[in-house]
């Protein structure tokens, strides 16, 4: 058995080139080989999201608190909240965020593929954005 302790990484900012606004990254975790399951929560500031992007093998959202707004590519906009749970398909593309008043926090979980875990995209247009 492993523990990681809250507060044993510190917080970082989502990545300017993969995300659009304040983004925060806490507590990273990932299994030890052969799993291969890893996540982290992740807290959207109001209209904050993540670019588009595909995961190989599939993506689950746990949404903690607030509420958010979530794609897959050719569907409609989503508004998500507290308590829900999104699945996203292998290679489906889709981005997910906060509403656009209201901050949202999730745990996002994806299993690696061959080491790879997210392909990152073009970023969602504030069009899309509103749907």
């Amino acid at each position: 058995m492993k523990i990681k302790r809250n507060g044993s990484d510190p917080s970082a900012m989502g990545p300017a080139d993969y995300f659009t606004g304040t983004v925060r990254i806490d507590a990273p975790f990932s299994a030890t080989a052969p799993a291969r399951v890893g996540g982290a929560t992740v807290t959207f500031e109001p209209g904050a999201r993540t670019a588009w992007h595909t995961h190989p093998l599939g993506q689950t959202l746990v949404v903690l608190s607030g509420s958010g707004r979530a794609q897959r590519e050719g569907g409609p906009v989503e508004d998500i909240r507290a308590g829900d749970i999104i699945w996203f398909e292998p290679g489906e593309k889709h981005w997910h965020g906060a509403s656009a008043a209201t901050a949202m926090t999730h745990i996002a979980i994806a299993e690696a593929l061959d080491g790879k875990v997210v392909d990152w995209m073009e970023k969602v247009t504030d069009e899309q954005y509103q749907g």
